[in-house]
């Protein structure tokens, strides 16, 4: 799920063309409505990480049970600051456990295997997985978010789309160490060379060379980046993000808490958002304090209007 790696338009133009024919047959119109629907949303779905302006746009409601209170957003401030005083206090009112919380087993991060739907104009394109797990090397994590399109969807897009990021946390803040990302046979692979202090890999072919400055993140870490800066009560404003073959700067905000109801019951959440400067597009997660931060929902808006929603179904302890 990445925004380099997603059916691209000429994907969408075979599906719908073919052969003269005196009329369309079931299978072709089962695969142009897939791919009509699908390829926005896998574009969408790619954009729940990084916000990539090159993302698909495909309007769609919010469903209702889920539907969260109203909150506001912040103006973003320079890069490395801690939110208002205000948001602090907002913070504040969550649940006790949405403060300085960590799991039993005394990890900055539990591992977790979650599952959950993908919505599109309440059609249930497909599922998202989110694993985190120890890594091989001691003190190291892997986070693998894997997109799986389900019935009709399927015939159009049969591959899944993989993401992965290897990472070790270090003073609670986490230092991507590779990422990686695969849609059939597109790939992106990036290593994190931390010691030379650079970011050095391919992504659709095209070599990847970046300097690499103290907090940068890939798309995948920054989600557990996030997670434990809420068990910290200190989440940055600004995040510099790789993506793709540039670093991208995008703000985030901490909205405040949300009770909302999930298919885990009724959770006690903390909201926050993130945009990149001067686009429209704006990415909530709902973090679950008493489920070590897990995000149990999240969705995609542009100028207001929700376009894409993953709700979450089900949610195991992660293999160590």
């Amino acid at each position: 799920m990445t925004s380099t790696l997603r059916p691209s338009p000429d994907g969408v133009a075979r599906a719908i063309s073919g052969p003269p024919t005196r009329g369309p047959s079931a299978g072709l119109l089962a695969r142009a409505l897939a791919s009509r629907i699908l390829g926005p949303v896998l574009g969408a779905v790619a954009a729940l990480c990084d916000m990539s302006s090159h993302a698909a746009q495909a309007t769609m409601q919010p469903a209702a049970e889920n539907a969260p209170a109203q909150t506001t957003q912040t103006a973003p401030a320079a890069r490395g600051t801690t939110q208002s005083a205000a948001q602090d206090a907002s913070a504040k009112t969550a649940p006790s456990a949405s403060r300085g919380a960590r799991p039993a087993d005394g990890w900055p991060v539990a591992p977790f295997a979650a599952h959950y739907i993908a919505d599109w104009r309440g059609i249930n394109v497909g599922t998202s997985d989110l694993q985190l797990e120890t890594d091989t090397v001691p003190g190291s994590y892997q986070y693998t978010w894997t997109v799986t399109a389900h019935g009709v969807f399927r015939i159009v897009y049969p591959n899944d789309v993989i993401q992965q990021s290897w990472f070790s946390i270090s003073g609670d803040h986490v230092r991507p160490e590779k990422y990686h990302a695969q849609d059939g046979t597109a790939t992106a692979t990036v290593d994190f060379d931390w010691h030379a202090g650079r970011a050095r890999g391919e992504t659709e072919k095209k070599p990847v060379d970046l300097k690499l400055n103290e907090g940068v993140q890939d798309i995948m870490s920054i989600q557990i980046e996030v997670m434990l800066d809420l068990a910290n009560g200190n989440l940055p404003k600004t995040f510099s993000i790789l993506d793709k073959d540039e670093l991208k700067a995008f703000n985030y905000t901490l909205e405040g808490p949300a009770k909302i109801r999930t298919a885990l019951g009724e959770l006690d959440t903390l909201v926050v958002a993130s945009q990149r400067t001067g686009n429209d597009r704006i990415l909530r997660m709902w973090f679950a304090p008493s489920l070590n931060y897990v995000p149990v929902r999240a969705e995609r808006s542009r100028a207001g209007k929700v376009e894409f929603t993953m709700k979450i179904k089900t949610l195991k302890p992660g293999p160590t």
